[in-house]
C-alpha cells in the first residue's frame, strides 16, 4: 500500500465521492496486495492472531472480513468462523477462500447485525473501526452478538500517526478526517479514515460497555526481516497501528450470606 506524503484534510473536488473506499472497484488489486504484504501479512495479521490466542472451538465472527485472510487462518486453528464485510467483492473473494459452506454475509457495520444476542465468544476486526466516524451503533451491535465473556479484539491506524502525516498538524484531540491514494499495480483508489484521540477510543470501547483488557503496540514478525530489510527497520522503530483486546464483563452473582 503505498500512501501520498500529501495528507490533505478533504479529497480533491475531483474525486467522486462514491468512489472513496470503493473497495468493490479494487477487490482483486487490494486482495493480492494483502496477501504478502509487510504490515498486513507479517504485522496485522500475526499480531492479532497472537492476540487471539488459543481459538480451538470458538465461534468467532470476523466482522470486516475481506477475502478472508484473517478467516482462514483462524479456521486453521479450530475456531468456527463466520464473516461480514461493507463490499460485496471482498466475501465473494473469500468464498473462494474458504469454500462454498463458508458463512459469508455482506453488511454495512453501521448497520444492525443478522445475529442472535451471544452467539459468538469473540469478534475480530482487523484495520476496520478507523473507516467510521461514529464507533457507538457499531460497537453497541458487537458487544450484543458476544456472549458474556467474549472478547474484541480490534485493530486501527495509530492515532499518533495519523497526527503526525498532516501539515498543519490537527486539532490532536477532536476527531478528524484523513485522506491518501492507495496504488495497486498502477490503479490509485481515494481512500478516507478517521482519526480519534487514544482516550475517545477507550471511551468509545467502554461506553458500549466493554472492559479494556490490552492495549498492544506489537512488532512486525520476524520472518519479514530478510523479505522486506529497509521496510522491517522502519516498521521496528515506528508506530502503525494500534491494537486492543476489550472484553464483554460477566455478571457478577451474588453469594447467600
Amino acid at each position: 500500500m503505498e500512501r501520498t506524503s500529501d495528507v490533505p484534510e478533504r479529497l480533491p473536488r475531483s474525486v467522486d465521492a462514491a468512489r472513496v473506499n470503493d473497495y468493490d472497484a479494487f477487490a482483486e488489486a487490494y486482495s493480492a496486495e494483502n496477501e504478502h504484504s509487510l504490515v498486513n501479512a507479517y504485522y496485522a495479521r500475526p499480531a492479532m492472531l497472537d492476540l487471539a490466542g488459543d481459538v480451538a472451538g470458538r465461534r468467532i465472527l470476523d466482522a470486516g472480513c475481506g477475502s478472508g485472510p484473517l478467516s482462514a487462518a483462524l479456521r486453521d486453528r479450530g475456531a468456527v468462523v463466520t464473516g461480514v464485510d461493507t463490499s460485496a467483492g471482498m466475501p465473494a473473494l473469500a468464498r473462494r477462500r474458504l469454500g462454498d459452506d463458508a458463512d459469508l454475509h455482506q453488511v454495512d457495520l453501521r448497520d444492525h447485525l443478522p445475529f442472535d444476542d451471544g452467539v459468538f465468544d469473540d469478534v475480530v476486526s482487523s484495520l476496520v473501526l478507523h473507516y467510521l466516524e461514529d464507533w457507538g451503533p457499531t460497537l453497541a451491535e458487537l458487544r450484543r452478538v458476544l456472549r458474556p465473556g467474549g472478547r474484541l479484539i480490534a485493530s486501527v491506524d495509530h492515532p499518533f500517526v495519523a497526527y503526525t502525516i498532516r501539515e498543519p498538524r490537527p486539532d490532536y484531540f477532536a476527531t478528524t478526517s484523513y485522506t491518501f491514494d492507495w496504488t495497486f499495480g498502477g490503479q490509485t483508489v481515494p481512500m478516507r479514515f478517521w482519526r480519534k484521540p487514544l482516550h475517545a477510543m477507550i471511551d468509545a470501547f467502554t461506553t458500549a460497555g466493554f472492559r479494556l483488557s490490552t492495549i498492544s503496540e506489537p512488532q512486525p514478525d520476524p520472518a519479514a526481516r530478510e523479505l522486506f530489510p529497509d521496510a522491517f527497520r522502519d516498521l521496528s522503530a515506528k508506530p502503525c497501528f494500534l491494537f486492543f483486546v476489550v472484553e464483554v464483563p460477566c455478571p457478577v452473582t451474588g453469594s447467600d450470606g
